[in-house]
């Protein structure tokens, strides 16, 4: 099954704060990281530091985001780009990839 996906825009902002905010779409393998309205309009304001994209099915229906954001590893001081994704609880295991 195909998917897209695409730029959030400040629209999507209440769902994504939704499922930030919610373990059972972060993640059990990510601590639960509360986050507010504000703090997610900041973070879309200054993209070098996170870009998050929403994933939607084919119909416009949004199943999750993927990220890019810098993580400052103590040891070394440095930062690293990671990426990161969720999917919705129902959405997981059902073998999607990206539209070409």
């Amino acid at each position: 099954m195909n998917v897209n996906l695409r730029v959030m825009e400040k629209e999507d902002l209440p769902l994504f704060v939704e499922w930030i905010n919610k373990p059972e779409v972060f993640g059990k393998y990510n601590p639960l990281h509360q986050m507010s309205r504000t703090e997610a309009e900041k973070m879309l304001d200054n993209p070098s530091d996170f870009q998050p994209f929403l994933i939607e099915k084919k119909d416009g229906n949004k199943i999750g985001f993927i990220a890019h954001f810098h993580v400052l590893h103590l040891g070394t001081g440095t930062k690293q780009l990671e990426i990161g994704y969720a999917l919705v609880p129902g959405e997981r295991g059902k073998g999607y990839s990206l539209k070409r």
